[in-house]
């Protein structure tokens, strides 16, 4: 069954492209073209996989998102060497252009702090769609422990107003922008 789903989605997005719906080739450089966000998902696959296969890196939490080769690790490990640990291990990981290591030494957050940080993104996003000047769809959105981390390729007016939407929203405690500016 599942594989009757992927080829119908395939099949949609191959069609919505040959009929001009969705652009595959612009000249917008903040649109991720798909190969692009199939490398950010690859990169995502490989790096946990690499920090999972560390066995010192066991019992910590540690998240790892990307956005066109812009790697942002959150979480939270016991010691600062384990921070660093997580950040070597995932160095030979092909496609990554920068990693931001966000991760934070102290105990590891509880579930329902991640639920909480999970619904945090869902209102982060469900804002950026609201808003008509920001572009939601250029921005990936990552909650840890009431920190909102905000990634992609904007302009720094849009930026700004991003940054500043998300400042708003109730039980966002901050804002960490790694965006690349055009």
């Amino acid at each position: 069954m599942r594989l009757k789903q992927l080829r119908g989605s395939v099949f949609f997005v191959l069609a919505a492209a040959a009929a001009g719906c969705v652009g595959l080739d612009s000249d917008d450089p903040t649109l991720r073209t798909p190969g692009v966000y199939f490398d950010d998902k690859e990169v995502e696959r490989r790096a946990k996989r690499a920090i999972r296969g560390d066995e010192g890196l066991d019992f910590t939490h540690i998240n790892v998102a990307s956005y066109d080769g812009i790697v942002l690790l959150t979480g939270q490990v016991a010691h600062q060497s384990l921070r660093r640990r997580a950040e070597e291990a995932i160095a030979a990981i092909p496609k990554i252009r920068r990693v931001h290591n966000e991760i934070q030494v102290g105990g590891t957050t509880s579930l329902v702090a991640r639920a909480n940080d999970n619904w945090l993104t869902t209102k982060v996003v469900a804002r950026f769609l609201a808003s008509d000047q920001v572009p939601a769809a250029r921005i990936k959105v990552v909650v840890e422990n009431g920190v909102a981390y905000l990634i992609g390729v904007l302009a720094q007016p849009q930026a700004d107003i991003a940054a500043d939407v998300a400042r708003r929203v109730v039980g966002v405690n901050r804002v960490v922008t790694v965006f690349e500016y055009l």
